[in-house]
């Protein structure tokens, strides 16, 4: 593994974390919260995720759609659209699969379900425009735990990093709304993996955006972008963060 691939796990330390649920809540008011939330089924989870899709689209009702974008917001909405459809995929591939155990299963299950729903909205917003989905070989890293999360942290970290690099180009607001809506939830994710996998989900004040360049580079790097469109099961992984 290179060290500018181990970069993408973000400018954080990847350092174990050491504090306690005790010491972070004293009172029980998080484990209270965590109870309530996780008392829901699956099925519940799923279905707050298809509402966040279903509000994803009713914003996109009112962004600029077909000639009336501007050939930079195309270009910016397929690039994104590009990495919606590596993680949809990702995650797709990994609940099929059913290798993930726990909490990691239940956040493939929720994020996968995201993921789609974005993928869905801006498929819709560029209409006709909209680039085709690459086939993917994800070489094993779906059958293993350890690699599908530390894989997950740097999925999601890129993509927050390629949505922050991006907001400032955007000409009209109501795509720039629909995509810092985007970014913020990317962030959620990134954060949910990343204490999954065991490192600390926000170690710096800042974050620094990632060039398109670079982004495509890194993806370029990971070799799951194939034209065969066959997974190879239990291969050797390229990339895992």
């Amino acid at each position: 593994m290179t060290e500018r691939r181990d970069d993408l796990i973000s400018k954080a330390p990847s350092v174990e974390l050491d504090l306690t649920l005790g010491a972070l809540d004293p009172a029980g008011a998080i484990c209270e919260a965590y109870e309530n939330v996780y008392r829901d089924s699956r099925a519940g989870f799923l279905r707050v995720a298809a509402v966040g899709g279903t509000a994803l689209l009713g914003a996109l009702a009112v962004v600029p759609s077909g000639g009336s974008q501007s050939a930079n917001d195309v270009d910016i909405l397929n690039y994104a659209l590009t990495l919606e459809y590596l993680q949809a995929s990702f995650y797709t591939e990994a609940e099929r699969i059913r290798a993930l155990r726990g909490k990691s299963r239940q956040a493939a299950e929720v994020v996968g379900a995201v993921e789609r729903a974005h993928v869905q909205a801006l498929r819709s917003a560029l209409g006709s425009a909209a680039v085709a989905r690459p086939t993917f070989n994800f070489r094993g890293v779906t059958e293993d735990q350890k690699r599908f999360l530390k894989t997950a942290v740097a999925f999601e970290d890129l993509a927050v990093a390629a949505y922050k690099a991006q907001a400032p180009r955007i000409d009209a607001k109501p795509i720039l709304a629909v995509a810092i809506s985007i970014h913020s939830v990317e962030a959620r994710h990134a954060a949910w993996m990343r204490r999954l996998f065991g490192i600390v989900p926000a170690a710096e004040a800042f974050d620094d955006p990632l060039s398109r360049p670079e982004a495509a580079r890194i993806v370029a790097s990971t070799g799951f972008i194939t034209s065969s469109g066959k997974t190879e099961r239990a291969g050797s992984p390229r990339f895992t963060g």
